[in-house]
């Protein structure tokens, strides 16, 4: 009998993803709200963009 093939624990980054990680990235849209519209974790975002060489994770600071 044939081994079942493992299928991936993530999804898999398509062009379109990459498009709206960068657009984010310039956007400095928060890490928070970017996970629940591409429905990643936070950690995941954050790595991606890092391996991209993005700035992810801006911070706003109150005055």
């Amino acid at each position: 009998m044939a081994k079942k093939r493992k299928t991936r624990a993530y999804k898999r980054w398509t062009d379109a993803d990459l498009k709206a990680l960068k657009k984010h990235s310039r956007d400095k849209t928060p890490v928070s709200k970017v996970s629940k519209m591409m429905k990643r974790t936070e950690a995941t975002i954050r790595m991606k963009a890092y391996s991209l060489g993005l700035s992810m994770g801006h911070r706003r600071r109150r005055a």
